[in-house]
């Protein structure tokens, strides 16, 4: 799937740094839309609800997709 291809609002980063807390609230208002963003008008990242992601990171676990090793430390 080419992401460019479909219909994809990129946000850039420093807007979408600005929105966190409303998406925040919007996601425990039950909302799962994504905010997509990137400098380069190309998606680079994407915020989704917790719940969300931990579905799909257990249906990638469960299709071999993904590590297993969730609680490494990326900070050290």
């Amino acid at each position: 799937m080419n992401p460019h291809k479909d219909d994809i609002w990129v946000m850039n980063t420093c807007t979408a740094a600005e929105l966190l807390p409303h998406m925040l609230e919007r996601f425990r208002l039950r909302y799962q839309d994504p905010l997509i963003f990137g400098d380069t008008n190309a998606p680079e990242g994407v915020v989704i609800p917790f719940e969300l992601w931990r579905s799909l990171h257990n249906r990638a676990l469960d299709e071999g997709d993904a590590p297993s090793d969730t609680k490494a430390d990326p900070c050290g």
